[in-house]
């Protein structure tokens, strides 16, 4: 059996990739030339306070098509809420995710967020891990 991931994992992979920086909060917050490709989840339940889900990433997709695709084929790892209907964004569950798919996942919505002179610099399996 794949081995799960956790936040640990997320800010090891993302902080790989090339001019990442990371952005204070509770959780995790990762973002390329100031836009966000992952972070944790901040999951909100009516009435109550704003809970940070560190073993939920949410993940840039690029658009509603490819969110479609992640949420109608793997149910059981993405998920989606109201308030991200119409954004190109989903819910990881972190702990049914193999690292492998992680990684694939990260550096996928790293490279869509990327200047393209830094994502054209960038081979997959350029990771520094």
């Amino acid at each position: 059996m794949a081995t799960v991931s956790d936040a640990d994992d997320v800010r090891r992979l993302a902080l790989a990739l090339p001019e990442v920086e990371e952005i204070d909060s509770d959780g995790f917050d990762f973002r390329v030339s100031g836009k966000g490709f992952v972070w944790s989840y901040p999951e909100r339940v009516p009435g109550k306070p704003r809970v940070i889900r560190t073993d939920v990433a949410v993940l840039f997709v690029g658009d509603e098509a490819e969110k479609q695709a992640l949420l109608l084929g793997e149910p059981d790892l993405f998920f989606t809420t109201p308030g991200y209907d119409g954004l190109p964004l989903v819910m990881l569950r972190l702990e049914l995710t193999s690292f492998e798919r992680l990684t694939e996942l990260i550096t996928d919505a790293w490279r869509m967020r990327a200047p393209a002179d830094v994502e054209a610099a960038h081979q997959p399996g350029d990771l520094r891990l």
